[in-house]
């Protein structure tokens, strides 16, 4: 007996660091619904990240109006308990008079010309505790601001509109957005956040269009235009929101919504983020409804992967029939895994089954996968509320 209880003392260890499996969960909640404050009839344009020190911030485009072009505020909501509980909305987004009004808006057709168009908020979680975030006001102009204190207080916004002056060498754009949705931060501390550009002359002032990516090197001070990285071609029709993810080899891979006939997701890789851009191709296994959709890495517990969420569906939208390069409906908002740094998505799980739009992803530092989507009973553009859902990889994975 004397000469087991070493053998056992030396095991006990061995059984202990076998930890039991985690349960499955998924638990969604609503964050923004249509209703909780008549001032505004649409939440739409959903955004969610994890700052460095693992507060949640989701936020939207709040809409009066609904357009594209309407009476548009930012709104915010934060966690700071793995995304359990929320605090109440409130506007971040501020910029003095004057606003003029996009003159390429006021030739659409309905658009109020007094209605201020606040746009496409991209936020980026710094690993110094930083949250930096963009937005566009009319389509038109680009602002810069800062967090210090996760999202409770905001800087003053500065213009940044100038810095996307280069790309009128490659692209002679009159209407711009950022984003939407999280921008990355890589390994070399370098901020790249996508953007789109349309010279404004087609459907909606918002076609055709191109995507590209602007950085900054210097903690958000200044920023820098990129190459375009998706033209607009007869197979590449109007590339425009797009999300992007650093890859383990250091290379940025954009990932970007079209209106090409093929309705699969357009892939387009750079080194730095910026410049030489890879030929883009389709990604089959990404279905293309034409809508915007969520990628981040997930990195945890010694495994390191890619998720992407949209709505994976190909059926007929509110146009009826499907037709090449005409929406498809908004409904069955998926999210996928990818185990090889997105060569291929084995993993597809249903999320929502039913009208769920656009979508962003973002995961906690307890491993908790976060995605804020748009979802309705109804099949429209946005859905009727901005819905949280957390679950775990456990469930993910799960058969």
């Amino acid at each position: 007996m004397k000469t087991a209880l070493p053998l056992v003392t030396a095991l006990l260890p061995m059984v202990l660091a076998v930890a039991p499996a985690a349960e499955p969960f998924l638990e969604k909640q609503d964050l923004f619904s249509v209703g909780d404050d008549p001032a505004h009839d649409v939440y739409h344009i959903p955004g969610i990240v994890v700052t460095a020190r693992g507060s949640v911030l989701a936020w939207c485009e709040a809409r009066h109006g609904g357009g594209d072009w309407s009476d548009i505020a930012i709104l915010l909501r934060r966690s700071t308990d793995d995304g359990r509980t929320w605090s109440p909305p409130r506007s971040i987004v501020k910029v003095a008079d004057p606003k003029p009004k996009n003159p390429f808006a006021v030739a659409v057709k309905g658009v109020n010309p007094d209605h201020v168009t606040y746009n496409n908020p991209v936020l980026v979680a710094d690993r110094d505790g930083t949250v930096h975030m963009l937005f566009c006001l009319e389509y038109m102009r680009v602002f810069y601001q800062r967090s210090g204190d996760d999202g409770l207080t905001w800087s003053e916004p500065v213009e940044i509109t100038p810095v996307f002056t280069p790309f009128t060498k490659q692209y002679d754009w009159k209407v711009l957005a950022t984003g939407p949705n999280h921008g990355i931060q890589l390994r070399t501390g370098r901020l790249v956040v996508p953007v789109w550009l349309s010279t404004g002359t087609g459907g909606n002032a918002h076609r055709p269009s191109v995507t590209a990516t602007i950085t900054s090197d210097d903690g958000g001070a200044t920023w820098k235009a990129g190459e375009i990285a998706v033209p607009n071609t007869a197979d590449w029709i109007n590339p425009n929101e797009t999300v992007a993810v650093e890859l383990s080899d250091g290379r940025v891979m954009l990932n970007v919504r079209s209106e090409s006939k093929a309705h699969r997701r357009i892939v387009t890789t750079s080194r730095d983020g910026a410049t030489g851009w890879s030929t883009p191709r389709f990604d089959e296994a990404l279905l293309e409804p034409i809508c915007m959709a969520g990628l981040v890495r997930y990195d945890h517990d010694g495994r390191s992967l890619l998720l992407f969420s949209n709505p994976h569906n190909l059926e007929g939208g509110r146009e009826g029939t499907p037709e090449p390069g005409k929406s498809r409906a908004r409904k069955n908002v998926s999210v996928k895994l990818s185990r090889d740094e997105g060569s291929t998505w084995p993993v597809n799980k249903l999320l929502e089954d039913g009208p769920s739009a656009y979508s962003d992803l973002a995961v906690t530092p307890a491993g908790t996968i976060l995605c804020f989507y748009g979802a309705g009973k109804t099949l429209s553009f946005s859905g009727s509320a901005l819905r949280l859902a957390r679950f775990n990889l456990e469930w993910l994975e799960a058969p």
